[in-house]
């Protein structure tokens, strides 16, 4: 194992040789267990710098907060001139093993999925391995962490046959998204190239190639834009990679081109016919798609805490890329009203958000919003009369209280995701957010939507309670999860019955504990689920909210980061 290391770090330093002053560029990759929202509590305590916004993720801690090895955050784990695993390239680079990483997941009765990358929706065991290396020459950096996927992939009952009367309701949204419920019928394996970048950096910037998990936004548990639900994908990008001084304040930001995979499965019972009639309608042949995208965000120096931030994504066919403006979303607002045919902008699918965080260290205490609209070619005016049109929020706080003995807290925190609509005519029209009528594959990747992890037109609405010292936590939570109310409404607002809402009530157990560099996260979950797939059958007796199709789920989660010396 060390030949095969000591032949890798010559490798590396033919690939990294430049000859400009070091640079430090590992990340703590999104979702990386116990590690990642520790991070965020450091700074939440004034423990690390607070000049950053947390909203351009991942996170660079070395450049960020100062520390000197990136996930080496008390400065214990890398002696470069001592240790057998992390090392000198010469004079102007070094070796470091990343933090091993292993996750899996257990669902008993069905698939769920949310906020956790490589994972799919399936019911059984899955796992994902994640091994890591980071090497550094000059301004070169490359940062290599696949991640193996290991998925039993069982069948479950997922939306029933018998809700005949349903299925062309629910096809009209499974037409316009590439979103299965089951990832085909066997075993589903894969390797993807996870968290891997190789970068140019110089002083706060890098220019590179990723493969890593994206997340705008201040949010904790949703993301409007881009959270890490689906895997990542391939992108280059130009980011910052601390915060930029200017004399009116510091800027961060991060524009990126990549590319969209589709999939090859299809929606349940895509063979069922209405009067002869399929509802099923088959997607372009070629799902990939190209994906621009834009975030900045802006603390004035004049509110110390404030953080400002502004974000848009872009996506469409391929075959479709013709223009410069087609190429970044800043450069193709075309405006005008909605429900005017454009054939230019609508073959785009397009998304843009304003948020904001408030970031109290000497309270423990951060406050956090954001707002996004399904497009961003809307006039101002029309934007100002009706802001409610095509709207999806976020809404959030953290707070560390503390308890009697030193260095332990009490942490409360909360948050609300919306992005059902409230306006009649957007439901009518299907104008729900991550799908569309031109790119019929929707905001996806690889199946899996890339904002809000629930999906299209969900609403939540979370709490937690938790016991906390250093990178200790045990925790007590509560979920409502309100599925695709956009269908909901669409569906029954003809019959008038009210009753049929998909709704999730998760009931969380969620420790965290170091054992010595072994880092153990954890989630013990009780699902109740009402209405499964919006499913009711009539109560003959004449009770009008009756049980209707309702199931429970146990959830199991395990997150191992292990950090090597």
């Amino acid at each position: 194992m060390r030949k095969k290391i000591k032949l890798l770090k010559a490798a590396l330093v033919c690939l990294l040789m430049a000859v400009k002053p070091l640079a430090f560029s590992q990340t703590i990759p999104v979702g990386t267990p116990v590690l990642d929202e520790y991070l965020r509590r450091m700074q939440l305590l004034g423990q690390v710098d607070s000049a950053s916004s947390w909203m351009i993720r991942p996170i660079y801690p070395a450049e960020a907060f100062g520390v000197e090895h990136g996930f080496d955050l008390d400065s214990s784990l890398v002696d470069l001139d001592n240790s057998e695993l992390h090392s000198r390239i010469g004079t102007k680079g070094k070796f470091l093993m990343m933090p091993g990483v292993y996750k899996a997941k257990y669902n008993s009765t069905y698939a769920s999925e949310s906020n956790e990358g490589a994972f799919i929706p399936n019911r059984g065991i899955q796992q994902v391995f994640s091994p890591g290396i980071y090497a550094e020459y000059g301004n070169f950096s490359l940062q290599l962490q696949p991640e193996l996927l290991l998925a039993q992939n069982k069948d479950y009952e997922g939306f029933p046959i018998e809700h005949q009367a349903t299925i062309l309701f629910y096809y009209e949204f499974m037409n316009r998204i590439d979103m299965p419920e089951r990832f085909g019928e066997k075993a589903y394996n894969r390797v993807y190239l996870g968290q891997s970048s190789f970068r140019f950096n110089l002083a706060e910037y890098s220019l590179g190639i990723s493969t890593e998990n994206l997340w705008w936004g201040p949010g904790r548990r949703s993301s409007l834009l881009m959270g890490n639900n689906a895997p990542g994908f391939l992108h280059f990008t130009l980011n910052t990679r601390k915060p930029v001084s200017t004399p009116i304040g510091s800027v961060e930001g991060q524009a990126i081109a990549g590319f969209l995979k589709s999939t090859e499965f299809l929606p349940p019972w895509p063979d069922y016919t209405i009067q002869q009639n399929p509802v099923y309608i088959p997607k372009p042949a070629n799902g990939n798609r190209y994906m621009s995208g834009l975030v900045l965000t802006y603390q004035p120096k004049w509110v110390p805490g404030l953080f400002l931030g502004y974000g848009s994504v872009n996506h469409m066919y391929r075959e479709d890329v013709s223009t410069f403006s087609d190429l970044l979303p800043i450069f193709n607002g075309r405006k005008g009203p909605s429900n005017v045919f454009d054939p230019v902008r609508d073959k785009r699918q397009q998304f843009s958000s304003g948020f904001f965080r408030w970031l109290a260290p000497a309270g423990r205490f951060e406050f956090y919003g954001e707002y996004g609209t399904r497009g961003n070619s809307r006039k101002f005016e029309e934007f100002a009369t009706s802001p409610e049109t095509g709207r999806a929020v976020v809404l959030g706080f953290a707070h560390l209280m503390n308890l009697k003995k030193q260095g332990r807290y009490l942490e409360l925190s909360s948050e609300m995701t919306l992005s059902g609509q409230t306006v009649r005519e957007e439901i009518r029209q299907l104008r729900t957010w991550y799908i569309h009528d031109h790119v019929r594959h929707g905001y996806t990747h690889q199946g899996e939507v890339l904002g809000v992890g629930n999906g299209p037109a969900s609403n939540q609405l979370f709490v937690g309670a938790a016991w906390v010292e250093g990178l200790k936590k045990i925790g007590l939570q509560f979920e409502r999860i309100e599925y695709n109310t956009d269908f909901y409404y669409y569906r029954y607002e003809a019959s008038k019955d009210w009753r049929n809402k998909y709704v999730d009530l998760v009931f969380t157990l969620a420790p965290e504990w170091q054992f010595g560099d072994l880092l153990l996260s954890g989630k013990f979950q009780y699902v109740s689920t009402l209405n499964y797939k919006w499913y009711l059958e009539n109560d003959p007796s004449g009770q009008y909210f009756v049980p209707g199709w309702d199931r429970q789920n146990f959830v199991g989660q395990l997150g191992l980061t292990y950090l090597f010396r």
